[in-house]
């Protein structure tokens, strides 16, 4: 899950998994596979990063404490 930003300023937060296509029309356009569109504030590549940055935490594995 990523947060955004929509152009009124409410932050909303969205499946990654479910972006299907990211446009800058200027406005950024996340559209999902679910054919809902999105308009908001973020940039593609912050978007990406977001996408990026959650999936790390999901699938790299962090350390574990040793006892």
């Amino acid at each position: 899950m990523i947060e955004v930003t929509k152009l009124n300023n409410i932050k909303i937060v969205i499946n990654g998994d479910l972006i299907e296509l990211i446009e800058e029309t200027p406005d950024t356009v996340i559209t999902m596979t679910t054919g809902r569109r999105i308009v908001v504030k973020e940039t593609v590549d912050e978007i990406i990063n977001k996408v990026i940055q959650y999936k790390q935490k999901i699938f790299i594995p962090t350390k574990t404490l040793s006892k």
